[in-house]
């Protein structure tokens, strides 16, 4: 990929980023967009320790809850007068106590990776949680701490009153952070980094220091989840115990995992998933963390790579010109998987409600009727039974576009 591709490539995702109020400009979809903006900067981070480094981590929320406690106290600060400068400088001061933290506890959790790193994470996790409702001074206990980001000065004469103003601010920090983390990727460090998670004694054998690269990799990681963590203090003005237990490490890893660890569009992918499934689908289902649970374990059982590895595999077929042979196949293995999805959403829904009615897209259905049921079943029946049908013929036009012919033979 030449310099000018990138170049333009870069160019287009901060057009995307600041065109996006133009086109959707309700007030949800501004806060949508938002907390979109904290996730993507919060999943790239934790993408840097397990997609490239290999390190799973599960308690990365430590790194963007202290990030996001310590910018709530810079805004505190700023209301008090204690301190003046301009809020979009918040994002640093929650990338620097995140990197603060990530150089203490990566200097003894580094020295190993694999199950011993992961016990120390969780243990690191837990205990930063437990400290939040004990040390209030700090962590303000269950009412967690709030700031006012309107007191800051304003910012060529933008005052950051208003969401979509936020969004901007947002949008501009997530495209530095993004680039950042891509340089990272490019430099000798980053590098060693993916040498490390595949072959420790391997990169050793050549001269680097796996516990080094790790280290590194680590801080660089707390660093840009502090940020993500400032996002979210000036976004929402406020950080609880919540932004630092397992249930925040818990979801950055699905986004990181269902977007596609080790591909860096893959965690962006993977926060915009998770951040219209929470914002969208939680008004719809009560029920919307088991639809998530379900697609992450469809994830891992039939997209191990992710979203970002189901798209990398058709690379060959577009380099063949061949991706127009899948649509068709495509298209009649997913209507009836799409039926087979709809039916059991359908299921799972009449089972968990108590009205006499319940009202699913644009039928009414009744939870207590025999027949609604025996009707349901019998087309997840039939539409999960052509699937099975139908994938060997898609599996077979795949395998047939993606397979790259031997020199000599002529199509």
């Amino acid at each position: 990929m030449t310099l000018i591709t990138k170049s333009s490539m870069w160019i287009c995702y901060l057009l995307v980023l600041l065109a996006l109020p133009q086109f959707f400009d309700s007030v949800l979809a501004i806060s949508i967009f938002n907390q979109m903006a904290i996730a993507i900067v919060f999943a790239l981070s934790y993408n840097m320790l397990l997609g490239q480094g290999g390190m799973l981590s599960f308690g990365h929320a430590v790194y963007f809850g202290l990030g996001g406690f310590l910018a709530v106290h810079a805004l505190i600060m700023i209301e008090s007068e204690t301190m003046y400068f301009s809020i979009i400088y918040i994002p640093l001061v929650g990338a620097f106590f995140g990197l603060l933290a990530a150089l203490f506890i990566g200097s003894f959790s580094t020295h190993k990776a694999g199950t011993v790193f992961a016990m120390i994470s969780l243990g690191i996790g837990e205990l930063v949680a437990a400290s939040s409702l004990i040390f209030d001074s700090f962590f303000g206990g269950e009412a967690g701490v709030s700031g006012d980001r309107t007191f800051g000065p304003p910012f060529f004469g933008v005052e950051f009153f208003q969401d979509v103003e936020i969004y901007y601010l947002a949008a501009v920090w997530v495209f530095i952070a993004t680039l950042f983390m891509y340089l990272f990727t490019q430099t000798p460090a980053g590098r060693m980094a993916n040498a490390v998670r595949d072959n420790p004694e391997r990169a050793e054998f050549v001269g680097y220091s796996a516990r080094k690269i790790r280290y590194i990799s680590f801080c660089a990681s707390g660093f840009f989840a502090g940020i993500a963590g400032g996002l979210f203090a000036l976004n929402y003005e406020f950080i609880t115990e919540e932004n630092v237990n397992a249930v925040t490490s818990g979801r950055v890893l699905l986004m990181a995992y269902i977007g596609g660890l080790g591909y860096f569009i893959g965690p962006i992918i993977g926060a915009v998933i998770l951040t219209l499934m929470n914002s969208l689908l939680s008004n719809y289902s009560e029920l919307w963390m088991l639809y998530l649970g379900i697609m992450f374990v469809l994830t891992v059982l039939f997209l191990p790579r992710g979203f970002a590895g189901f798209i990398m595999m058709h690379q060959i077929a577009w380099t063949r010109g061949k991706l127009s042979s899948l649509v068709i196949p495509y298209l009649i293995t997913g209507i009836p998987s799409l039926l087979f999805l709809m039916t059991c959403v359908a299921m799972i829904e009449m089972s968990h409600t108590e009205e006499e009615v319940f009202h699913y897209l644009w039928m009414e259905l009744n939870p207590s009727g025999i027949a609604t049921w025996l009707i349901t079943l019998f087309i997840a029946c039939s539409s999960f039974y052509a699937v099975r049908l139908l994938l060997p013929q898609l599996n077979d036009t795949w395998e047939e576009v993606n397979t790259i012919p031997e020199k000599g033979n002529h199509e």
